[in-house]
């Protein structure tokens, strides 16, 4: 199944390949990586966040609509013409 730590773990490792590779200096390269690895943490945190505020609010608008689903707008247009009907008879 596909996630998205999936792709984010697929992006970074690709980073700390081009690091380990290109960077010679071993305290840029253990810096750089330990900041990878950190951005890889916040960004995870940041999709999971985001992920489950999305899923929130689907859920509380699919309750939403299926309580709109249950009004009965004949008996509510039923009550609005008979309070019409008894203001136009006075």
């Amino acid at each position: 199944m596909f996630t998205l730590d999936a792709m984010v773990d697929a992006i970074q490792t690709g980073k700390k390949t081009f690091v380990n590779t290109f960077v010679t200096n071993e305290k840029a390269k253990d810096a750089m990586v330990e900041f990878i690895d950190t951005q890889s943490e916040y960004t995870k945190k940041a999709l999971k966040s985001a992920t489950d505020a999305v899923t929130t609010i689907t859920s509380e608008t699919v309750k939403a609509m299926q309580e709109a689903a249950k009004f009965d707008y004949s008996k509510f247009g039923e009550g609005i013409m008979k309070a019409y009907s008894a203001t136009a008879k006075k």
